[in-house]
């Protein structure tokens, strides 16, 4: 049997980090993001422990957003329009998904602001890839 751990190839061309890099490296990682599946579980809870923001066009939140998201577009963000929100809430921003940058633009604001944040990778596509359902905002009355 050949040892794996010394064969070459594209992946091991360039050095792996230390642990210690590496958990650096993922620490900071899971500080700045999470993803679709924790959210979801998070949201079974009658407290989640974060705002979730969907940071997408009114348009784009009535057609398909996550239960119990507000609609936030990131261009909308800033101190006067978070002012009902204490100081420590926590806060989620999510867009449509890994070829959209409104959740970074999001979290930006936020985080310049002051205020705790964390990007949901995976967006609404990454949403829907897991099979969880959207659900569509109600017509106006």
């Amino acid at each position: 049997m050949t040892s794996t751990i010394l064969a070459s190839s594209p992946t091991t061309e360039t050095i792996f980090a230390s642990p210690d890099e590496a958990t650096a490296h993922f620490d900071r990682l899971l500080r700045l993001e999470t993803d679709c599946w924790d959210v979801h579980e998070s949201l079974q809870a009658d407290e989640p422990g974060f705002v979730l923001l969907d940071v997408r066009s009114p348009a784009m939140f009535a057609a398909g957003h996550i239960d119990r998201a507000v609609n936030f577009p990131h261009g909308k963000i800033n101190e006067r329009n978070l002012a009902h929100y204490p100081a420590g809430t926590r806060f989620v921003v999510y867009c449509n998904g890994p070829h959209c940058n409104g959740a970074d633009k999001a979290a930006l604001r936020l985080a310049r602001l002051g205020r705790l944040v964390k990007k949901m990778i995976g967006g609404v596509e990454g949403w829907k890839a897991e099979g969880f359902p959207l659900v569509a905002a109600s017509p106006a009355r």
